[in-house]
């Protein structure tokens, strides 16, 4: 019997090894119990896949597991997106919304998230509760449950999630401005679930990646620098203004610049924050995790906003957006979230948002970074996620909490925060954090400085410092 833990996001697991049926069905089990006991009144489920190898199988499965509880079960035709889920699940007041989804993890991944009534994360605790009510067995006759007689009996629903988000895209941006300012765009889906969205409300854009392929080419559909190699290269060639990348679920943003440039999620966080507040007049609160720029902090003390900062998830900025004023809610990962929409990340939204930014200002990216620059100053991030050994992680992680490290090569330490972490503080705004991902097998160390050249050095005495 395989303990199920829930991470940071979800559960992930490799699918045919600790991703089966009968796990799946087990984990459902305790979602059907979950809703049952806590929205009695809401006893919907709205239940979607991503582009993954055997999505619809485990949906499906999912499905016989609620129907057999006596739950009404919207399930959406095809794959879709994380945010689509979040969205259905606020629309219909489902007591929860199931996305079968491993985000951005390698495609040997499948994975399970949980969506709340409000259209975003399941809160921490929530999760846990969830998690210790996970059975050893389903105890049920999966093949016994019959999706055809659901359907007639009107408690299997189709709900139609694409549809649904397009049109809720449509009424929320300018889309006659970013379709007519005569800039030009560029999308690239990294196979996933974002892919049919752009093709049908920006037809004009250049898209790549934008087909259905479950190996994702063998790459991890995480929208980074390093996997973007080929967008880059498109978009240096010339003919692109902007180039926009979503992760295997599009909750993650990715953004190139008009020369084919990344510009990593601190730079977007400030674009958003100084574009909502300067030029569209809202107010609210940022929350960041703890792993983004203080860069954040100086913009908001410029406009005058309540900053906070949380742990690494978007669970936890979720939780604060269902119950406070958020403006902007984000994380270095490109998980970030705006007022107006649902209190869940949103790598379209968020592109969608900035495109069309540029197309009302008239001002390419670069000119509007430039903007945030004179406000905050110039910077530059990395992120090293070092693959070693679990013996060296855990003797690392040690030396973190017994505060070992007090200089990394010429930098002291002149502090440390722990929220999540460990997020060391150097003279001048450069800063260096190390943590263990809560999703994959890795060792992350994140750092700033006012140059890139500064910000590798940083990681480069990092990881001397802790013989990686």
């Amino acid at each position: 019997m395989t303990k199920i833990k829930f991470g940071t996001d979800g559960w992930r697991a490799i699918i045919a090894q600790e991703f089966t049926v009968d796990n799946v069905a087990r984990v459902s089990v305790a979602v059907a119990e979950w809703v049952i006991k806590k929205h009695p009144a809401n006893k919907r489920i709205v239940l979607g896949h991503d582009c993954r190898f055997a999505g619809e199988l485990f949906a499906e499965t999912c499905a016989k597991v609620f129907l057999s509880r006596g739950i009404e079960v919207h399930l959406a035709k095809g794959f879709v997106s994380t945010p689509m889920v979040s969205l259905g699940a606020q629309r219909v007041q489902a007591g929860m919304g199931v996305i079968l989804t491993a985000s951005h993890n390698p495609p040997s991944y499948n994975g399970y998230k949980l969506k709340g009534i409000h259209g975003g994360p399941l809160i921490p605790e929530e999760v846990q509760e969830v998690e210790d009510m996970i059975p050893d067995a389903h105890g049920l006759d999966l093949a016994s449950i019959d999706l055809d007689r659901a359907r007639n009996e009107g408690l299997l629903k189709s709900i139609p999630l694409e549809d649904m988000y397009v049109e809720h895209v449509e009424k929320s941006f300018d889309m006659k401005a970013i379709r007519e300012c005569g800039m030009r765009w560029g999308y690239d889906a990294m196979y996933g679930a974002g892919q049919n969205v752009i093709r049908r409300i920006l037809s004009q854009s250049t898209m790549l990646h934008c087909e259905y392929n479950p190996s994702f080419m063998g790459q991890a559909p995480e929208p980074i620098h390093k996997n973007l190699g080929e967008f880059s290269a498109l978009i240096k060639k010339g003919g692109i203004d902007c180039g926009l990348a979503t992760d295997g679920d599009a909750d993650r943003i990715g953004l190139y610049n008009g020369r084919g440039e990344f510009i990593d999620s601190h730079h977007i966080i400030l674009l958003l924050i100084h574009y909502l507040v300067k030029y569209k007049k809202l107010t609210g609160k940022v929350a960041v995790a703890v792993s983004t720029t203080p860069k954040v902090k100086k913009l908001c003390e410029h406009y005058g906003l309540e900053y906070a900062v949380t742990r690494i998830g978007f669970k936890w900025i979720s939780g604060m957006m269902i119950h406070e004023d958020i403006l902007v809610g984000g994380e270095e990962s490109g998980g970030i979230a705006i007022k107006g929409h649902i209190p869940e990340r949103d790598g379209i939204w968020m592109g969608l948002t900035i495109w069309e930014f540029m197309a009302k200002s008239g001002k390419t990216l670069d000119e509007l970074i430039q903007e945030v620059y004179a406000i905050v100053g110039p910077f530059a991030y990395e992120r090293n996620d070092l693959h070693i050994s679990e013996a060296l992680k855990q003797q690392v992680l040690e030396n973190c909490e017994s505060k070992a490290y007090t200089r990394f090569g010429e930098l002291e330490v002149r502090s440390l925060e722990t929220i999540d972490g460990y997020k060391y503080h150097f003279d001048g705004g450069q800063w260096l954090m190390i943590r263990a991902s809560g999703t994959e097998p890795v060792l992350r160390c994140y750092a700033e400085s006012a140059t890139m050249e500064g910000a590798r050095a940083i990681l480069a005495a990092c990881q001397r410092a802790i013989g990686a």
